[in-house]
């Protein structure tokens, strides 16, 4: 008799089994992530910076629950326009990340979509004329609560809004850059833990 042929495993489906059985704390099930992409003009200094920060900011955030922040998060970054599309983060702002003990995650440029205004949960621009562009793009969708300025979580700001942009400057203007996004990121943890932890069980 022919033995019946193997069903393949949903893995998604097989860790969700493996974790409702398995009353490890360190094997938690998390609720699903919340979604947060930055958006600067090309995708190759500012959003990408913002999005390691962040991510690195994540994984050392313990929630109340046991996990950590990373694993309620998916993080990207995205330019307004497509002139660097598919290259590697400006090796300046690689540079600074590095000497500061952070590590890249394989950055590729790319140009913000329409699409994922149907997609995030968060759109932190970096700059004025970013949210300016987007919410031009976004073709009358509701996008107040959503589409904000990474400096608004920046308690020290004081009035200034926008991450100015390293392009065409010197090292240290890389420096500055980064020390805007760290308080940027900084604030901005303390509002997705609030989110996360504020969700109903």
């Amino acid at each position: 008799m022919n033995k019946p042929a193997a069903v393949e495993k949903d893995p998604a489906v097989e860790k969700h089994r493996v974790l409702e059985e398995n009353p490890d704390p360190e094997e938690r099930i998390v609720a699903p992530a919340l979604s947060v992409c930055f958006v600067c003009t090309g995708n190759i200094c500012r959003s990408p910076l913002a999005d390691v920060v962040l991510g690195h900011l994540a994984r050392e955030t313990r929630l109340a629950d046991g996990t950590v922040l990373a694993d309620h998060l998916r993080i990207s970054s995205a330019g307004t326009g497509p002139w660097h599309q598919g290259e590697p983060m400006d090796p300046r702002a690689l540079s600074v990340l590095v000497e500061h003990g952070y590590k890249d995650h394989g950055h590729i440029a790319r140009q913000f979509a329409v699409s994922q205004f149907d997609q995030e949960d968060l759109i932190v621009c970096l700059a004025r004329r970013h949210q300016q562009t987007l919410r031009s793009l976004a073709a009358g969708r509701p996008m107040d609560d959503r589409l904000v300025l990474l400096r608004s979580y920046d308690r020290g700001a004081g009035g200034a809004v926008d991450v100015p942009d390293p392009y065409y400057g010197e090292v240290a203007d890389f420096e500055e850059c980064l020390a805007l996004i760290e308080a940027g990121c900084r604030g901005l943890v303390l509002e997705l833990v609030s989110r996360i932890e504020g969700r109903p069980a």
